[in-house]
């Protein structure tokens, strides 16, 4: 075979190189579009014209919550992306106003707005994203392209080496490389065959599935809540949970979740009545009458994995892990695309300070990504080591102290607004998790909740009659929404 064709490289042209073309390389690709002439996105598929599935995104037919934190951080790295999703079906949610969730310490009430959430299909979200990014100029996507492994040396990367459709191998050259490739990321090998050491990885596995079917809505629930229905860790049963995310085209992506002995199956007969065996069965009850859109759809790669890159001393020059490619979590807590827009922003940020070939450049962003991964790590271990059959490293006994106070806390925040606020700034990755452990919300804590917990799903009287369904089942107390 020829040797590959390089790219010509001058030190008066600026060069970055993103692998990976979902949202992470994205974003990625429009920070570096700043403060690089060139930048080449490098995808293995074909990548879509319009707001369809990537091959590579099984997951985009499960629900998907861009929490505040993760909106604010997309807001701040293309400006006015918010409104082009709302004009394209996306909705903003107000939390916890416009959600009904069961969480494992019972019903939240819906209390004014403290954050929110962009709901949509993955699809219009990736696609509204990327059909701004790649018309920017100097940015070049080469699709349908496999990634072969890294050039340079354990000191610095230098460019990457990839395969076009046709056989042909081509190195490009680059001052920075980003990996976006996501949770199929092989950078610990492509690293270790420059002879960088190998990273720390860990892995917490609760033995996940989840299974998704899109309904037509009902009339009338154009604004209708998000409503989950979440597990019990302390229960010594399989996890179970069962959620509804309306979507733009009046639907309801319905996706349902459960751990190792519990997993749904791609059974359409048994979907409903899964739903219905969870905690409380709202979700199976809004459903009996919708109709639906499309055949069930079962994911199982749900492992939690994290590597520390940052954590590697001789951190080579020139390379960069963003979004998966660094960690994974339960999908179920909605973090991934959050987590991977504030890795983004770590990096504009360093940009902004020093150059794209500033020496330390690389070390420094790596370390700052770990920071919103970390939050992330702890929130979706912390209780999938809990169910039964979970595979990975047990506790501590200060994790343990802390699990009890999250515990009185997420009971609190059933019925005192200072906690809920306190526990959607966390959730929602807009605040540190450390903020749960101020002086006023450990006192509040301490005291419990204010109000007593509500005996059902907070609907509205009008949410419950566009929904058709029986009141027996869902009735509550209006005044408690």
């Amino acid at each position: 075979m020829s040797d590959p064709v390089r790219t010509r490289r001058s030190t008066a042209v600026r060069r970055a190189v993103v692998i990976g073309g979902g949202l992470a390389g994205m974003l990625a690709a429009a920070v570096l579009a700043e403060y690089a002439d060139e930048v080449t996105l490098v995808d293995r598929d074909a990548l879509p014209s319009g707001p369809q599935a990537r091959k590579s995104l099984p997951q985009a037919h499960h629900a998907h919550l861009l929490w505040s934190g993760g909106a604010r951080a997309m807001e701040a790295l293309l400006p006015g992306v918010t409104e082009r999703w709302l004009a394209a079906g996306a909705r903003r949610i107000p939390l916890p106003t416009g959600l009904v969730s069961m969480s494992a310490q019972g019903w939240f009430r819906r209390w004014p707005q403290m954050q929110f959430l962009i709901a949509c299909s993955r699809d219009l979200l990736d696609w509204v994203v990327r059909d701004e990014v790649v018309a920017r100029p100097g940015v070049t996507v080469l699709a349908s392209t496999e990634l072969l492994g890294l050039e340079g040396d354990a000191g610095r990367v230098t460019g990457v080496r990839v395969r076009r459709q046709d056989g042909s191998e081509l190195v490009l050259d680059a001052d920075l490389v980003v990996d976006a490739s996501g949770r199929g990321s092989r950078a610990p090998d492509w690293l270790r065959s420059l002879g960088v050491a190998s990273v720390h990885e860990e892995k917490v596995d609760s033995g996940l599935a989840y299974a998704s079917r899109i309904f037509r809505a009902p009339e009338g629930t154009e604004e209708y809540p998000v409503v989950n229905v979440q597990a019990d860790a302390r229960e010594q049963r399989p996890g179970q949970t069962a959620t509804i995310v309306p979507i733009e085209g009046r639907r309801w992506l319905v996706t349902l979740s459960g751990t190792r002995g519990g997993q749904p199956t791609t059974s359409a007969a048994e979907f409903e009545n899964f739903a219905r065996g969870v905690r409380h069965p709202v979700v199976a009850e809004l459903i009996s009458n919708a109709e639906p859109l499309t055949d069930v759809v079962v994911s199982r790669s749900t492992v939690n994995r994290r590597r520390f890159y940052e954590k590697i001393a001789d951190w080579p020059e020139g390379f960069v892990a963003i979004g998966d490619a660094v960690a994974t979590y339960n999908p179920v807590y909605g973090h991934g695309m959050s987590v991977a827009a504030q890795g983004v922003l770590t990096l504009r940020k360093e940009l902004q300070a020093h150059s794209l070939t500033a020496p330390g450049l690389a070390r420094r962003v790596q370390r700052a990504v770990a920071g919103p991964v970390g939050t992330a790590w702890d929130l979706a271990t912390g209780q999938d080591i809990l169910y039964p059959g979970a595979v990975g490293k047990e506790p501590g006994a200060s994790t343990t102290v802390l699990r009890r106070y999250v515990d009185r806390l997420m009971l609190t925040a059933t019925g005192r607004p200072l906690v809920t606020r306190a526990l959607f700034d966390v959730m929602t990755l807009s605040a540190p998790i450390t903020s749960l452990l101020k002086p006023e919300i450990v006192l509040a804590v301490l005291r419990g909740p204010k109000l007593p917990q509500l005996p059902g799903p907070p609907l509205t009287n009008e949410e419950l009659r566009v929904a058709k369904e029986p009141r027996s089942t869902l009735e509550t107390d209006p005044a408690d929404a």
